[in-house]
C-alpha cells in the first residue's frame, strides 16, 4: 500500500479500498492532526486554556487521548485490566512536572500497544465496555475504530480553537 501525504506531513487517509485499512488510515490521519496542532509549541503554550471557564488545553487533550487509546483498545477490545496512564482517568489533569514531550511519548506508547493488541483481530471481534453508564455492553472492534475516529475528530476541533488562541495558526 502506497501512503501519500499532505504538504504538512500528515498521511492522506484512504478514500477507497478495504474497510480495515480505511479505518486505520482515518484514525492515523486524526492522530497526526492532533500532533500537528501541538507542533512547534513549548510547554507553557500547550498549557494555555481555551477560554474561561474551560480548563481545556492541548497538553490535556494529548493526555486524554492517551487514556482514550488505552481504554478502548486495551480495556475494552483487549479485555485487559490496566490502570489509568495519568493521575486520573480522563487524562485532563496537568502535572507541573510533565511536559509535552513526555505526554506525547506516553500517547505514542498507548497507540503502539493498541495496534499490537488489535493486529490480526477481526473487526467483528468483540469486547465489553468497562465503565460508565454503558458498562457491560458488548461492542465490536469495528465500532471501537469508528468511535475513536469520532473522538479524535471532535477533539481536533477543540485543538483547532486552542491553537488559534495560542498563536493564531488555523486550519486542519
Amino acid at each position: 500500500m502506497t501512503t501519500h501525504t499532505l504538504p504538512d506531513g500528515r498521511p492522506i487517509p484512504l478514500l477507497t479500498g478495504a474497510e480495515r485499512p480505511m479505518l486505520e488510515s482515518w484514525l492515523d490521519y486524526h492522530r497526526a492532526t492532533l500532533e500537528m496542532k501541538c507542533r512547534g509549541l513549548d510547554d507553557a503554550q500547550v498549557r494555555l486554556a481555551s477560554a474561561e471557564p474551560s480548563a481545556l488545553t492541548l497538553l490535556g487533550l494529548v493526555q486524554h487521548l492517551a487514556e482514550v487509546e488505552r481504554n478502548w483498545f486495551q480495556r475494552v477490545a483487549g479485555g485487559l485490566d490496566v490502570p489509568p496512564v495519568f493521575e486520573e482517568p480522563t487524562g485532563y489533569a496537568l502535572d507541573p512536572r510533565r511536559g509535552l514531550d513526555e505526554a506525547v511519548a506516553v500517547w505514542h506508547r498507548e497507540i503502539a500497544r493498541g495496534r499490537e493488541l488489535c493486529a490480526g483481530r477481526s473487526l467483528d471481534a468483540t469486547g465489553r465496555i468497562t465503565e460508565g453508564p454503558m458498562a457491560g455492553i458488548e461492542v465490536g472492534l469495528r465500532w471501537v475504530f469508528i468511535h475513536l475516529i469520532e473522538e479524535y475528530a471532535r477533539h481536533n476541533g477543540h485543538a483547532d480553537i486552542l491553537r488559534e488562541r495560542i498563536d493564531g495558526v488555523t486550519g486542519t
